[in-house]
């Protein structure tokens, strides 16, 4: 597919893929690993695909033009699912010097143990190819050490890497020819669960790219679709979701073993509905949802509240492993507050409040407990905690 005169898109689009990075993240509409062939005087290859399809990869290449021909390979992140078909490549196109920062140098060679032709750029540098010619920006924890954007002279394309992309499978590859519900959505799913603990330095490398003044007209990501229509909209949203982004939602998260806590979330709700009508509410069973969906409408929230009951002196695991998840993602100006059912042993609350006040959210001083099956006497506490914390919100 042409991305522009001089660039076709040459990567894999990935329809069955449901999970991504392990097991750790979900990816309901799939995925697409861009690649991208740059055709001028000289040649580039800009990043490959993942792994299990660097065979079809570079097949796929040869149909296009002889490998030959290929004069550099442009590696703008080592992580596999941009760089797996690296050694394949290099093996069918041994001429090609292979392009990318001193910290992906060192991210190849420990994945593949190669000591390859490595050319290593800087930010401002440029490799000319004719015509055209590519500049270097880096942008270190984008999100790993390593991550580069490259920006094509002439075709005005920007190749930003893991930045503004989104896991979502399509036949066509700009925004315009894509529903636009969905990718907005699975842009800002990325954006919550990859990119959220580094909003500092996504703020000031957009700053730097914006300084530039660069006549951007397509955004060409290692993921997903490719902004053309939508490029100021995406670069608004990226630089609105890093300055600690919230809506007017609160979220309500538990697991629950006999109901108790979730009869428990359900009351809170209506108490903080009573105090707050135009707020949004969302609920969550944390053992039966997608922990990525729960993680971005946590991301959306101004408020969240978790529950468990207490389980062997601590909590259910499908709560702790989300508490942990949140803590890892650093997002800030959110608050919070902990509930949950016990028999004998309320420890689950403190543990939770302590692991919220952890993870950096402004944490409701009372939590709401209740032993075995919440009476009608603690229905009512319930409710009144929840408008309780309705009015904290507004302090």
């Amino acid at each position: 597919m042409k991305i522009s005169n001089h660039v076709s898109w040459v990567g894999k689009v990935d329809w069955e893929l449901r999970k991504f990075h392990g097991e750790q993240l979900s990816t309901n509409n799939g995925s697409s690993y861009n690649a991208y062939l740059v055709e001028d005087e000289k040649v580039a290859i800009v990043d490959s695909v993942w792994t299990p399809f660097a065979k079809e990869f570079i097949e796929n290449l040869k149909s296009k033009i002889e490998l030959s021909k290929i004069d550099y390979i442009v590696v703008l992140h080592a992580e596999p699912d941009h760089s797996g078909a690296l050694p394949l490549l290099v093996q069918n196109a041994p001429q090609a010097k292979i392009v990318c920062s001193a910290s992906a140098v060192k991210s190849i060679k420990g994945y593949y143990h190669q000591d390859w032709d490595f050319q290593v750029v800087k930010t401002g540098e440029k490799l000319s190819l004719g015509k055209t010619e590519l500049t270097f920006i880096e942008v270190p924890m984008l999100h790993w050490p390593d991550s580069t954007m490259a920006f094509l002279s002439e075709d005005n394309v920007l190749f930003s890497s893991d930045a503004f992309g989104q896991h979502y499978a399509s036949q066509k590859i700009f925004d315009n020819e894509n529903d636009q519900t969905e990718i907005f959505y699975e842009a800002m799913k990325y954006f919550a669960n990859i990119l959220t603990p580094f909003s500092k330095k996504v703020t000031k490398k957009i700053e730097e790219l914006l300084a530039l003044n660069l006549p951007i007209s397509v955004i060409a990501p290692a993921h997903g679709i490719a902004w053309k229509d939508g490029i100021k909209a995406i670069i608004d949203k990226y630089i609105l979701w890093a300055n600690a982004y919230s809506e007017n939602q609160i979220t309500l998260i538990y697991d629950s073993m006999y109901n108790s806590t979730r009869r428990m979330a359900e009351i809170i709700a209506e108490g903080i509905q009573a105090e707050c009508d135009d707020v949004k509410i969302k609920i969550f069973n944390s053992s039966k949802s997608d922990i990525n969906d729960v993680v971005l409408e946590v991301f959306r929230s101004k408020a969240v509240l978790v529950g468990s009951p207490s389980y062997n002196n601590g909590i259910l695991h499908s709560i702790a492993g989300l508490l942990d998840e949140i803590k890892g993602l650093a997002m800030e100006n959110k608050k919070a507050a902990a509930f949950g059912s016990y028999g004998w042993s309320p420890a689950n609350v403190k543990i939770i409040s302590e692991s919220l006040k952890a993870a950096g959210f402004d944490v409701f001083a009372d939590t709401a407990k209740a032993q075995w099956n919440p009476s009608e006497a603690d229905a009512t506490k319930l409710f009144d905690f929840g408008k309780e914390f309705a009015k904290f919100l507004k302090q």
